[in-house]
């Protein structure tokens, strides 16, 4: 009786309270299988997120079409802030450029909860590879005879825009090799068939740590605090390369403001707490909160500066 009469308020428009709905629990729904970066965060503060609302918080992964089933699964949810969908910049400001029809509408079908983690790029490159940083690696990659391979996670990933930065920024062509997630792609790196890659630290901090892989840049504004002594890629003279894989959760668009505020202050609570902290930093991630309405400022940006490098580019969804 008492979820119906949630639902019922929020479809007159009322701003029930959330703590009034009292559900049993709540959903996060991640748009990828378990074991990956944004399963791993979820699992990450899941526990301490249920604490803060006062009851379990589920994590449920739905992988599949670029996103598109984890949207679908928020989308047809009760709109009483019950369920919430973590996603990374892929799905919620690079599909919109990426494809020309999306089942989704970010603006439209959700409502921005928080930002959740930012996650640096950085290029990792085979340890036998002749370059000690990202300017060595433009140069050495310049003097060779054929191209250089660039391996990434999937044509329009995050990994594959931070290529196409570099290039630019390099002013030297390479060979886009797109695999279909980052393990494969770091697999070859290891092996030697393709020369490099750029992903998440999180993705490859403990191959970095056993020397099997070689960093040699980091693709943002500043170093990253598990590897404080590789520089920026700014840092190194090539201006222009700057990726943030971030995640951040979204909720049912109608949820009401009240609801979306508390669970706002839910997140950031829970990002505030020491042990999340630290699991989620000691992963290479880092952690950062929001308002909904600075997401939502994040989310446009991203769109409109990914949209502008995929038509440049003339990048098409494979």
């Amino acid at each position: 009786m008492k979820r119906r009469f949630v639902l019922t308020a929020a479809a007159c428009g009322l701003a029930a309270p959330y703590a009034l709905a009292q559900p049993r629990s709540s959903r996060i729904i991640v748009a990828f299988s378990p074991g990956g970066p944004v399963d791993f965060v979820a699992r990450s503060i899941a526990e301490k997120l249920g604490a803060e609302l006062g009851h379990t918080v589920i994590v449920e992964n739905k992988p599949g079409a670029n996103g598109a089933l984890g949207a679908a699964e928020v989308m047809r949810s009760p709109p009483d802030g019950t369920t919430l969908w973590l996603t990374s910049v892929g799905a919620a400001a690079i599909n919109p450029a990426l494809y020309s029809k999306l089942p989704y509408d970010m603006d439209k079908d959700f409502a921005p909860v928080s930002l959740v983690t930012n996650n640096v790029e950085v290029l990792v490159a085979n340890p036998k590879v002749p370059a000690g940083d990202a300017a060595d690696f433009i140069a050495w990659a310049r003097a060779q005879p054929q191209p250089v391979s660039l391996a990434s996670s999937g044509t329009g990933s995050i990994p594959h825009l931070a290529m196409e930065q570099f290039q630019d920024a390099g002013k030297v062509q390479m060979i886009h090799v797109p695999y279909k997630g980052a393990a494969p792609a770091i697999t070859d790196v290891i092996g030697g068939q393709v020369s490099a890659v750029f992903l998440d630290v999180t993705a490859v901090l403990p191959y970095i740590r056993a020397g099997r892989l070689k960093p040699l840049g980091v693709a943002a504004k500043t170093r990253h605090p598990s590897l404080p002594d590789v520089k920026t890629i700014e840092e190194q003279g090539l201006a222009g390369v700057d990726s943030n894989n971030w995640y951040a959760l979204f909720t049912h668009a109608q949820v009401p403001a009240s609801v979306v505020a508390e669970l706002n202050q839910a997140v950031r609570r829970t990002l505030a707490d020491p042990a999340v902290l630290d699991k989620l930093r000691q992963s290479g991630t880092d952690p950062a909160g929001s308002s909904p309405a600075e997401l939502r400022d994040l989310m446009h940006r991203e769109m409109a500066k990914w949209a502008q490098l995929i038509k440049a580019k003339n990048i098409k969804a494979e």
